[in-house]
Order: structure tokens, then C-alpha cells, then sequence
């Protein structure tokens, strides 16, 4: 097998799984206004969904850290397959209602969170395996997640529009099946055990991974601006784009056209960050890449400009986006200790979600108040200001330190 092969198998795993999930980020708001017509419930879904994907992605750390993060990403993208299928079952029952969904979507959250940690986790490992830079392994990596962002949302919008939300999720739970499949073929378990197998108090693991992230003044900085960028994220995402769509008189085609725009020049910038991420400033792209992700396009929306306009500013807007997740894979690998990457990754994840949970029942009750556009434009406002934090905030500064100085 080549050097490269278990990079390969992860990434192609991250675009099937990925791929899936933005899928049914489409799919389930869209089912969920098209039976209810109301914003506040499509929040509240989306809120049943990712807090326990929260609560699993920050208890599982030190799971993964002893069974190792090859056999969990296995085992949780095939138990992920079977929950996504209780959706179209209950679709075609009749049984499916909005708190039908609910557990439905809880379990699918549970079961989510550990497989994406341990892939993560994964990470540095096959960057040594492959004699690689981690900066070129994380660009190849946020690439791929741009990637199935892409054809998630441009293949979830086309089937959804064909076939109807609850069938199309179909394709989601194939696609949890396929990552299993990938990463048990091609990662090999000893890209796994380098650190798992150890056998402390569960309490006692989880207690020394938030030592090592409360006690490191970057990771702390990260979290915090991310927890509040993904909340106003999952807003976008969840309510203020479907609806948004919907009130402009267009299909829902176009949440995937539009998602598929930005996620496909994200790409083209992930691969940038791979090639030369490791010459490239990284306060400054950091901050620049943000104000493009977010503020931009919800601005842009709420400004009523043309359609073109739109498209045209979410290339600029996503290509620019590109570069974050590659920078921020590549801090956290630096200064996370081996032995602790799962727990530790598993914690920084979890508390930078810890606000998504509630984006969309946020954007559902502005919306239904003031309206959308003043819910894009105010959203927009307050995702500035959260942009804003590497240039006030001094820790932010030792992003830019050299790999060897960090911890």
C-alpha cells in the first residue's frame, strides 16, 4: 500500500460522510417547513440534532483515546447509516411528523460526533505515516470537507427536488456506509494505536484533556470565536438561507446551488492553504477568511442585489473561506500532545458547537419578527464583530508562532 493511501482512504471517507450530512442539512429543514411552514420548528430540529452531537463530541474523547479512533469512526459511520434510515422509514409509514423527527435526529447527533472527532484524531498520525507537512494534510482534509459540502448540497438540492426530503436521505446513510467501509480498507490500525489502550479513570482522562485546553491561551481564544462564528453558521445554514430562498419565490434547487457555490471555491482555497499554507500568515488569513465566510454573503442577501451578484461574491466569499479550517487543523494538531489528540480535539469540537444548537432556533424567532432580511442584516452585523476578536485579542497572536515553540 502506499505512503499516501491511508490519506487517501480518510479523505474519500470525510467526503462520503460529509457529503451525507450536508445532504440532510438541506433535506430535514426543508421537510420540516414544507410540513409546518414555520421557522421556529425548523430551529427547533436543528437544535434536537446538534445538542447531543455536543454532548456525545465532548464525552467521547477519552473513548476514543482508549479504543482508538480508526475502530470508532468504523463503528459510529455504520451505526449513523442505520439511524439515518429511521427517516424514510417513518416517511413512508406515514409516522413521520416534527416530533417523530426529533429523536430521530437526536440519535443521528449521538452517533455523528464521535466518528467525526476520531477522524479528526486520526490526522496527525497519517501525516507521519506519509512523511508529510501538517499543513498539507489538514489543506487536504478541508479540501475534502469542501468538497463534500459541494456535493452535498448541489446533489441534495437536485434530489430532493426530485424524489422529495425524506427519500433522499437515502443517499446520506450510503454514504455513512461507504466512509466505514473507506477507513477500515485503507487507514490501517496502526495509524490507530499509536496512543489508545491506555486505562485510566474516565474521569481522571477527561479531567487532564481539559487541562491541557484550558491551559493553553490559543486554544481557549479559538474556541470562544468559533463557538459564536458556528452559532450565527448554523443560523445561515438551518433558517435564514431556506427561508430566504422560499420568500424570493425559488425552489429549493437553489439552497444548493448557492451552498455549492461557496463550498466548490472553498475548495480551490483549501488547496491553495495545502500547497503553500506554511508560507502564509496566518493571523491575517485567519481573519480575512472569516470576514468573507460570514458577514459577506449574509450582508449580500439581505441587501437585495441581483442573483448573479450574489453568485459571483460567494466564489470570492468561499474561496477565501478555504483557508481557515487547513490554519485551524493545523494549530490544534501543533499544540495538542499525541497522547491526548482524541480528548483534547473531542473537547475543542464540542465547545466550538456548543452555541450551534441554538443558531436556528435564534434565526427562526428573529425571522418570524422582524423579517428575513433584517434577521440576514443583523445576523451578519453580530458575526462581524465576532471577526473582529484576533485583531483586539492578544493571545491570538501566537498562532504565528513557529511549530517547534509551540506546546
Amino acid at each position: 500500500m502506499s505512503r499516501h493511501a491511508p490519506l487517501v482512504g480518510l479523505a474519500t471517507a470525510t467526503v462520503m460522510s460529509v457529503g451525507g450530512t450536508r445532504l440532510s442539512a438541506i433535506a430535514i429543514p426543508w421537510l420540516v417547513l414544507t410540513l409546518t411552514g414555520s421557522p421556529v420548528l425548523t430551529g427547533l430540529v436543528g437544535f434536537a440534532e446538534l445538542l447531543p452531537y455536543v454532548l456525545a463530541k465532548a464525552l467521547g474523547g477519552p473513548l476514543i483515546d482508549r479504543l482508538g479512533a480508526r475502530r470508532i469512526a468504523i463503528w459510529c459511520d455504520w451505526l449513523s447509516a442505520l439511524a439515518v434510515v429511521l427517516v424514510p422509514v417513518l416517511f413512508w409509514m406515514g409516522w413521520l411528523s416534527v416530533w417523530a423527527l426529533l429523536p430521530a435526529v437526536a440519535l443521528i447527533g449521538v452517533l455523528r460526533a464521535p466518528s467525526d472527532v476520531a477522524k479528526q484524531a486520526l490526522v496527525p498520525t497519517l501525516a507521519k505515516l506519509g512523511d508529510l507537512p501538517l499543513e498539507r494534510v489538514t489543506g487536504v482534509m478541508g479540501a475534502s470537507d469542501r468538497l463534500a459540502g459541494t456535493l452535498g448540497a448541489a446533489a441534495g438540492a437536485a434530489l430532493i427536488g426530485v424524489i422529495g426530503p425524506g427519500p433522499a436521505l437515502l443517499v446520506n446513510a450510503v454514504g455513512f456506509g461507504l466512509s466505514g467501509l473507506f477507513v477500515a480498507l485503507f487507514v490501517p490500525k496502526a495509524a490507530a494505536s499509536e496512543h489508545h489502550g491506555q486505562r485510566g479513570r474516565y474521569r481522571d482522562d477527561f479531567t487532564a484533556g481539559w487541562a491541557v485546553l484550558r491551559g493553553d491561551p490559543v486554544l481557549v481564544s479559538l474556541v470562544v470565536m468559533i463557538a459564536f462564528t458556528n452559532c450565527f453558521d448554523q443560523a445561515y445554514a438551518m433558517v435564514l438561507l431556506p427561508v430566504w430562498v422560499k420568500s424570493s419565490g425559488l425552489d429549493v434547487a437553489w439552497v444548493g446551488i448557492l451552498l455549492a457555490t461557496f463550498s466548490g471555491a472553498a475548495i480551490a482555497g483549501a488547496m491553495v492553504a495545502a500547497a503553500i499554507g506554511n508560507r502564509l500568515p496566518r493571523l491575517l488569513v485567519y481573519t480575512l477568511g472569516f470576514m468573507f465566510a460570514g458577514p459577506v454573503p449574509m450582508m449580500l442577501l439581505a441587501s437585495g442585489v441581483p442573483l448573479p451578484v450574489v453568485l459571483g461574491v460567494l466564489l470570492v466569499s468561499g474561496f477565501a473561506a478555504g483557508f481557515i479550517n487547513p490554519i485551524i487543523g493545523a494549530i490544534l494538531f501543533e499544540r495538542i500532545p499525541g497522547p491526548m489528540v482524541g480528548r483534547v480535539i473531542a473537547l475543542v469540537g464540542a465547545l466550538a458547537w456548543t452555541l450551534m444548537p441554538f443558531g436556528g432556533l435564534y434565526a427562526g424567532f428573529l425571522t418570524e419578527n422582524l423579517g428575513i432580511q433584517a434577521a440576514l442584516a443583523i445576523t451578519g452585523c453580530l458575526y462581524l464583530a465576532a471577526t473582529l476578536a484576533p485583531i483586539v485579542v492578544p493571545s491570538f497572536r501566537q498562532m504565528n508562532r513557529p511549530r517547534q515553540a509551540s506546546a
